[in-house]
């Protein structure tokens, strides 16, 4: 299902939503319509158009035997487990506590030479950021630090479970923006975005019948195109 909202700035339109829908925000996709317009003498509001109460066409599948062993593998025990795990939380609740706000780190998974952080905070919002770049950030500063302590050791930063929720979306999106080019004939260009972002659109339409992708621009964010097959 979906539906058309207005308010003066993005979030405005986004919160009325919410409330009209009765809807949290992360069971809703928003396409951007209009946007806001700058300036001294700015006219009209920004229009979105949310998606809501539809599952993405997603074939179910029994967990592969490489899956199962992947999890078998994951420890989560919450405790750091050496120096070198000690002293990445430390660093982290330092490096938040420099920003300005409070929170606490701790170990959610580790795989191999993986470790996962989750950040507890009251400011986690803040801590994400805009489309998960200030989480990104600080997951970059992570791995420096974590590098000069072991140069196998990759940290992957976390709150609110934001990273899979985040996921999530891509791939509705993806799905839902397949269907319309497979139903269209015309191809869509999704928004940039980094690496990782454009492996999930590509791996989850890769079965897809009738469409194809590819990666599109320069630099680290690209955008992916949806297109129909040839």
């Amino acid at each position: 299902m979906q539906q058309d909202f207005e308010g003066r700035t993005e979030q405005e339109a986004i919160d009325r939503a919410i409330r009209e829908l009765g809807l949290d925000r992360d069971q809703f996709d928003v396409e951007i319509l209009e946007k806001e317009k700058k300036g001294l003498f700015r006219k009209g509001n920004v229009r979105i158009r949310v998606y809501y109460g539809e599952e993405a066409p997603q074939e179910e599948s029994e967990p592969s035997r490489d899956d199962e062993e992947k999890e078998s593998n994951v420890d989560r025990n919450p405790e750091p487990q050496n120096d070198n795990e000690r002293k990445i939380l430390e660093f982290l609740d330092t490096l938040i506590m420099k920003m300005g706000y409070t929170g606490r780190s701790t170990i959610s998974f580790r795989r191999d030479s993986k470790i996962g952080i989750n950040i507890e905070s009251d400011d986690s919002s803040i801590i994400i950021g805009r489309k998960g770049k200030n989480l990104d950030a600080i997951q970059l500063i992570a791995n420096v630090y974590a590098g000069n302590l072991d140069p196998d050791i990759k940290v992957v930063i976390d709150s609110e479970n934001y990273r899979m929720r985040h996921e999530e979306q891509i791939i509705r999106t993806a799905y839902r923006t397949a269907a319309e080019v497979r139903r269209t004939g015309r191809s869509k260009l999704l928004d940039p975005m980094n690496p990782f972002e454009r492996r999930l659109i590509h791996t989850a339409l890769n079965d897809f019948d009738g469409v194809e992708t590819k990666s599109e621009g320069d630099g680290l964010y690209k955008q992916v195109r949806i297109l129909p097959k040839k």
